[in-house]
């Protein structure tokens, strides 16, 4: 099946780990944010999406499709974020959406014992 040829729809995923998403997060926010990006390599897990990367609402809306685009339907930011504390949507790191995704992914460990909440 060419690239042509292939249904509209998530890419199909090697088995998710930590450091891949993370990666693959980091390109999405790179892709987000355009001329205004870092270096995806200086995107952490400790990296805030407010206080180090500066996403304004819009960006959050479009990282969201970039993530539905990516992963599908069951990883959706936006019930995620709606989860949330005000508190917790101001200091949202990017390892904490990476803990999301392997949650959802069914790859994470169990709740409360991911390495970057």
């Amino acid at each position: 099946m060419t690239t042509s040829e292939r249904p509209p729809g998530p890419v199909p995923l090697a088995p998710p780990n930590e450091e891949r998403v993370l990666a693959e997060i980091a390109a999405l926010i790179v892709e987000v944010l355009g001329d205004y990006a870092p270096d995806p390599a200086d995107i952490r897990p400790e990296t805030l999406f407010g206080d180090d990367l500066e996403l304004e609402s819009i960006d959050l809306v479009m990282l969201s499709g970039h993530l539905q685009e990516r992963y599908g339907d069951q990883v959706n930011f936006a019930e995620f974020v709606a989860s949330l504390e005000i508190d917790e949507v101001i200091a949202l790191s990017v390892g904490r959406l990476v803990d999301h995704v392997l949650h959802r992914l069914g790859a994470a460990p169990e709740a409360g014992a991911a390495p970057w909440s």
